[in-house]
């Protein structure tokens, strides 16, 4: 079943902020306040009595303990989170910009934030509950002791978000939780493309496109940034209401330039008509996102790689793991993923042409740029090898493992220009005639 890429996209977009879980928490502890102090009132007034567990005090007692609560958990968020960053930022310029993203995305970091924001509002809203009464000081016993329940579990949030940090700040936990994001992409587009096809009317996409070279309409972009996300739906409707075909130059995650060509229109007179609509159907941003856009992932574990085998950090295990994590992504890639680059209406006539990238291409950002950085390097040419193999054993189409041989085949070539030591090199080799042999044998 095909994912609505609408939905995924907003919940990427709720889910990579610091706000919206706090407030969720925030508007709980507002209820909740006003639960408790309903209760205070009914005390305060003799209609329930209280249990003896409920702490009692006098007002000037509740106002310290509120206070010193209060200052005490405003003083916890600001030194944690503060150290948290500086290390992630630390981390972040050997590593890549992910850890950032990750921390803010991550539903512990949000909760934890979530929790302490509410606690200090919960017992704010107590402290200006004190107030006097018609029998005397209203001091709001349960709320005050919610309060006091709050700040112990506030202790344990703390001591899990400790550990929480310590686990995801890790380079393992990141580059896994980069290609389980991977995983969900490739899962997103895993229903192959004719299911569910309507029947098929008018011209076919080849012919469309030779039309579209001789009378193009030109739709530009009217901003610069990455294209984050299409509405195909969206632009199908477009397309239909104004009687042409769409076809998109640009996929989700190219840098769109203003002013540059963005989509091409045929017939060209309803350009402009689709210039005008074509705005509420896609998003851009300053930053890439793994909605629509697959390779962004691939790019993220290379990046890893490439900055881990750089003479600056030099943990080639590092790049290693994301070599393995690179070959697991591409194996699904080969087996599951399908991408449709057609897109009809109810009739089954064509009305948007997307660009898509292809498994060539992914195949090409995954091993190139680690094997440019791994000259002289027999450990990293070996891993590569294996993930080659790994990947070549399930891939089911020809033409997948004749690109996975010509990436085998430039290692090689670079093992024999760079590995001096005559050992390494037979190992390298070794793993080489394994992966050819194993090609040998898989149909044609």
């Amino acid at each position: 079943m095909r994912l609505d890429f609408r939905s995924e996209w907003r919940r990427e977009a709720l889910r990579t902020n610091l706000w919206l879980v706090p407030m969720l928490e925030v508007f709980g502890a507002v209820l909740l306040f006003v639960i408790t102090v309903s209760l205070d009132r009914a005390a305060y007034h003799g209609n329930i009595k209280l249990p003896s567990w409920v702490i009692s005090g006098t007002a000037d007692a509740a106002r310290q303990i509120l206070t010193t609560i209060a200052a005490a958990v405003i003083t916890v968020i600001g030194v944690v989170f503060s150290v948290v960053i500086v290390a992630l930022t630390l981390a972040s310029t050997q590593f890549g910009p992910r850890m950032l993203r990750n921390f803010m995305r991550d539903r512990g970091t949000q909760w934890t934030l979530g929790t302490f924001v509410a606690t200090f509002v919960y017992s704010i809203l107590a402290l200006i509950a004190i107030s006097p009464g018609p029998h005397g000081d209203f001091v709001p016993h349960v709320s005050i002791t919610t309060t006091l329940i709050l700040v112990v579990l506030d202790l344990a949030v703390l001591l899990y978000f400790i550990h929480h940090i310590a686990v995801q700040i890790q380079l393992p936990q990141v580059i896994a939780s980069i290609a389980a994001d991977v995983a969900k992409a490739i899962a997103a587009e895993a229903a192959p493309p004719s299911v569910g096809r309507r029947q098929e009317r008018g011209l076919s996409a080849a012919e469309l496109l030779a039309r579209m070279a001789e009378q193009p309409g030109e739709v530009k972009a009217t901003e610069s940034g990455y294209l984050q996300y299409v509405r195909h739906s969206t632009l199908v409707r477009i397309a239909t209401s104004t009687n042409s075909v769409i076809h998109l130059l640009q996929r989700p995650g190219h840098f769109l330039v203003n002013g540059r060509t963005m989509a091409v229109v045929w017939p060209a007179d309803a350009a402009p008509s689709v210039a005008r609509a074509l705005q509420r159907a896609h998003l851009s941003g300053p930053y890439r996102s793994l909605s629509q856009d697959i390779s962004f992932g691939i790019d993220q574990l290379v990046e890893i790689a490439i900055r881990a085998l750089s003479p600056a950090v030099n943990d080639t295990f590092t790049a290693l793991t994301c070599i393995d994590w690179i070959g697991d992504s591409l194996r699904e890639i080969a087996l599951r993923w399908h991408p449709e680059q057609i897109h009809r209406d109810a009739q089954g006539y064509i009305r948007v042409i997307t660009t898509q990238t292809t498994f060539d291409r992914l195949v090409q950002r995954a091993f190139e740029k680690v094997r440019q950085a791994a000259a002289g390097m027999p450990a990293v040419m070996i891993r590569q090898l294996d993930a080659l193999t790994e990947i070549l054993e399930q891939a089911p189409l020809p033409e997948q493992r004749t690109v996975l041989l010509e990436q085998a085949e430039m290692i090689r070539t670079l093992c024999l220009e760079t590995v001096a030591e005559k050992a390494d090199r037979e190992d390298v080799l070794r793993r080489y005639d394994t992966l050819v042999r194993l090609a040998g044998t898989l149909p044609a």
